[in-house]
């Protein structure tokens, strides 16, 4: 682990040798293929492994005077870029993956307006043809979107009640001679 300075005696104290590397510029010119093969173990793109690099090299520039022995440095840069990696892959949510073509969403064609509307009026005659309890729990299921629990409440029966009812006012529905087409 590199330890930081925190005042230059107290390096000058300590006894720290003479450093390995006079500049940042020439650490990374002697380290760099070492190093770069240290991030591409961590990453499976090429590119993503030199963009690894480069962030923790600048963290790494950015402590270059705090860092008290620079014999150390590849180790520094070797955490720099596993927590550099790590905090990556932490806010990663999805994957990317690269395709040949865009997904675009499908398309549903939409009706002719007229055909829907076709449907609606047809659906309507057909629920005005429900006894007037199993036109309300439909209407009120369906059409309001009120659960079972819901509509029994409002009508005052019983959830049995208007499961029953509103399975048999479907059955009707399917058997309308009107709404046949749209199976």
């Amino acid at each position: 682990m590199v330890s930081v300075c925190t005042s230059a005696s107290t390096a000058a104290t300590r006894g720290a040798g003479p450093s390995a590397y006079p500049s940042f510029a020439s650490y990374v010119r002697a380290r760099q293929p070492v190093l770069l093969r240290t991030a591409r173990s961590l990453t499976a793109n090429p590119s993503d492994a030199e963009d690894l690099l480069q962030t923790a090299l600048t963290k790494t520039y950015v402590a270059w005077d705090r860092i008290e022995d620079h014999r150390a440095l590849d180790g520094y840069v070797r955490r720099a870029l596993l927590n550099t990696r790590t905090s990556q892959w932490r806010k990663r949510k999805v994957d990317e993956f690269a395709c040949d073509e865009l997904p675009e969403p499908e398309t549903v064609p939409a009706g002719d307006p007229a055909e829907q509307q076709a449907l609606h009026d047809a659906m309507w005659r057909a629920i005005m043809k429900l006894p007037a309890r199993q036109r309300a729990m439909v209407v009120l299921r369906y059409y309001e979107d009120l659960s079972e629990a819901q509509t029994a409440e409002v009508l005052g029966v019983s959830i049995g009640t208007v499961k029953s009812a509103v399975s048999r006012a479907l059955g009707k529905l399917r058997e309308d001679p009107e709404l046949t087409p749209v199976r």
